[in-house]
């Protein structure tokens, strides 16, 4: 299985009406429970809209994202599925739901971090 990231961008919710809002969050929920009825979802959480810190390599903590950043995510989907098209048919349930465009990228494989999970998982068992 392959984990990737579904994301939308910070303000790609703002043409949706406040009061439809509660509808879109059922939608959103209602897919989030399907993913995880399906054995796929991993994690996945809404950002809250502010101003991240960005840390350097020395620590130095500054404003950020960095200037040259035009867009910020506003929200993600983590999915561990057999194929690109899984992440695509899962993401166009999330975009119908959210009312919003979704990007898919697939996350790097890291058999050693994954070791350290399982790890954890253990001990916590």
């Amino acid at each position: 299985m392959t984990r990737y990231l579904i994301s939308f961008n910070d303000g790609a919710m703002d043409h949706i009406p406040g009061d439809e809002m509660p509808d879109v969050g059922k939608a959103s929920h209602a897919v989030i429970q399907e993913a995880v009825a399906a054995g796929v979802f991993v994690f996945g959480a809404g950002l809250e809209r502010q101003r991240a810190s960005v840390v350097a390599t020395d620590g130095f903590v500054s404003d950020g994202p960095y200037p040259e950043t035009k867009e910020v995510i506003g929200g993600f989907v983590v999915v561990d599925v057999t194929s690109h098209e899984e992440a695509l048919r899962w993401a166009a349930k999330i975009a119908d739901a959210c009312r919003c465009a979704q990007e898919v990228r697939e996350i790097l494989p890291d058999p050693e971090t994954d070791a350290m999970l399982r790890q954890a998982d253990r001990r916590s068992a």
